[in-house]
């Protein structure tokens, strides 16, 4: 089950992205660190509606933001669809026991079907670029590689902005 989240999942979301953190950084990919995602973030998430989790067996296997509000290190990129009638994806995270389980997969297509039900013009986000894996994930999703922006705080290497017109 895919919902909402509560400020009573908060402890809960925040040990999932230190898990997903960690897992990441043995793995040789360090995309998120000790300044993302923070526990204040989460609960901005929360606060403003925009994070859900996928529940199952009473336990948070993962989660996603989607806001309609675009950062200003998207503003750079050539985009496919006009900017102002957008969703942005953040923080897509499955615990890494459930990694390679689909559960990825599923908080996409309900963050795309959320795209069309809201009629928004696309699904816009970013993803590490030292991460293959993910590339490929939103590449065989039909999302198409735009350009790049950085974030210095999590990594001196870019961040691939990828979009999917809906």
């Amino acid at each position: 089950m895919i919902r909402k989240a509560v400020f009573s999942d908060l402890d809960t979301i925040h040990k999932l992205t230190k898990a997903c953190a960690k897992a990441m950084i043995t793995n040789g990919i360090y995309q998120w660190n000790e300044h993302y995602p923070t526990r204040e973030r989460l609960y901005l998430d929360i606060e403003l509606q925009e994070l859900y989790v996928f529940a199952e067996h009473h336990q948070i296997r993962g989660m996603i933001v989607l806001t309609p509000m675009m950062d200003e290190e998207y503003i750079p990129i050539q985009w496919i669809t006009p900017s102002g009638n957008n969703l942005y994806v953040h923080r897509l995270a499955v615990h890494p026991e459930f990694w390679g389980q689909g559960y990825a997969q599923q908080l996409m297509s309900f963050a795309e079907e959320c795209g069309r039900k809201r009629a928004f013009n696309s699904l816009r986000l970013d993803t590490f670029s030292q991460n293959s894996r993910n590339q490929k994930f939103y590449e065989t999703r039909g999302y198409q590689r735009l350009g790049n922006i950085f974030f210095p705080k999590q990594s001196e290497h870019p961040f691939y902005c990828y979009e999917l017109a809906l």
